[in-house]
């Protein structure tokens, strides 16, 4: 049997001292209370930033006006398969609060690393921790 491909468009958010945004997933599913960077899937016909710009409104409530691509990267679950969209936002208006219950932290880079994040994100973060570190 196929496993189903979800397109996902993910933002990486820092704040003014570098800390990243995160939420805790609340769908009780095999990956319950992993943590994850905010988005979600794209819908039929729309493009990663609209996507990305939908999910932030309706996930944290942040306006995203400007981001940039990061990577782009693929990744095999039990169940599904992941292509992840990831983006840098770079301006946002609004300020990030939990609107679909999940918990939202704002970590360091270091922080994250130590957290019990999606194995799609891993990547991610390594990438992260390699692009900003000084």
């Amino acid at each position: 049997m196929t496993k189903p491909v979800l397109q996902v468009a993910v933002g990486i958010v820092l704040d003014d001292s570098g800390k990243v945004l995160v939420g805790q997933r609340v769908k009780p599913d095999a990956y319950f209370q992993k943590w994850e960077f905010p988005g979600g899937k794209l819908e039929q016909g729309e493009s990663v930033v609209d996507a990305l710009k939908r999910e932030f409104l309706e996930e944290v409530g942040i306006d995203i006006s400007e981001s940039r691509e990061f990577m782009v990267w693929e990744h095999s679950y039990p169940d599904r398969d992941v292509k992840l969209f990831v983006r840098i936002i770079d301006a946002f208006i609004g300020k990030a609060t939990s609107r679909e219950g999940q918990a939202l932290k704002w970590v360091s880079l270091e922080e994250i690393a130590e957290m019990d994040f999606l194995a799609g994100n891993q990547v991610i973060i390594e990438r992260l921790i390699e692009h900003f570190k000084t």
